[in-house]
């Protein structure tokens, strides 16, 4: 699609939640140019990084057509959830997808996403993991050319070694009857790889700004509220391929299940200190 063809305003914005690691971003802007639907925007919510991204972005505008939105705040701790949700703001589309800065997109997965929208329903992804290995491997050329893409021997066998995991999550299978027979399990949203309506996200406040440490907060709290206002979720495994590439465990923080544990007593879908600042109800 030209720039000529594209629509006034992009049909999708893919938020990026990124925090350094400007070698994965460059990675992800070179799967992105090869998107098979290409009317989108990017947003990156930018919890802090350094100048090296910022750079790169400048780099990265003049060679592509998809326009780039790039969100920063200071780096004073974890704050994901603001970064998201400044992001959510600044949208130009009314659809949204949301990957990770550490996660590479298969060529139709902005595809596999909005051609399977539906109103009041989330689209739940997963991620092929791959290993510090594969990870150290990888090269602008072999995501250029879809390299990267091939489950070759030495993916499976890296497999095998239990090195790389989920491998199964890279397998694209078209066939629907096929997807349902394999995936039966209710599906479940991975913060990494989902997409909603802007407005099922403003329904709730958008997501929870009291959680301060990765785990939880992203992703099983956004999936609880959204689901208290009657949202229904849909599994995109098998579609929507996402690669995710090495970094270590992060650990999740005690302190966001406790504030979870009050969210699932309270069933408030709305959270105070979110999208907008709402005064705390009385205790």
């Amino acid at each position: 699609m030209s720039i000529a063809q594209r629509s006034a305003r992009p049909l999708l914005s893919l938020v990026i939640a990124v925090y350094n690691e400007v070698r994965y971003l460059e990675f992800i802007v070179e799967a992105l140019k090869r998107q098979t639907f290409q009317d989108f925007e990017i947003v990156i919510a930018d919890d802090g990084s350094g100048p090296d991204i910022r750079k790169l972005l400048d780099r990265t505008r003049i060679e592509v057509s998809f326009p780039i939105q790039h969100q920063w705040q200071e780096d004073v701790g974890f704050r994901k959830n603001v970064m998201l949700n400044k992001a959510i703001n600044v949208a130009q589309s009314d659809y949204l997808v949301f990957i990770d800065g550490d996660c590479m997109p298969h060529h139709q997965f902005l595809s596999d996403h909005w051609s399977n929208r539906q109103s009041n329903t989330v689209l739940c992804g997963r991620r092929m993991n791959l290993s510090k290995q594969l990870t150290d491997r990888l090269t602008l050329e072999g995501i250029r050319s879809g390299e990267f893409e091939k489950l070759s021997p030495v993916v499976w066998l890296d497999g095998l070694m239990a090195r790389s995991s989920n491998l199964e999550d890279a397998i694209r299978i078209e066939n629907s009857l096929i997807r349902r027979l394999l995936h039966r399990n209710k599906a479940r949203i991975l913060g990494c790889n989902f997409s909603a309506e802007k407005k099922a996200l403003e329904s709730i406040n958008g997501f929870n700004e009291d959680y301060h440490a990765a785990g939880i907060g992203e992703d099983t709290d956004i999936a609880f509220r959204l689901e208290l206002t009657g949202v229904r979720f849909a599994t995109l495994r098998y579609l929507a391929i996402l690669y995710h590439l090495f970094h270590p465990a992060t650990r999740v923080g005690e302190e966001n299940r406790t504030i979870f544990e009050e969210v699932v007593q309270r069933r408030n879908p709305l959270c105070q200190n979110g999208l907008r600042k709402l005064q705390r109800a009385t205790e």
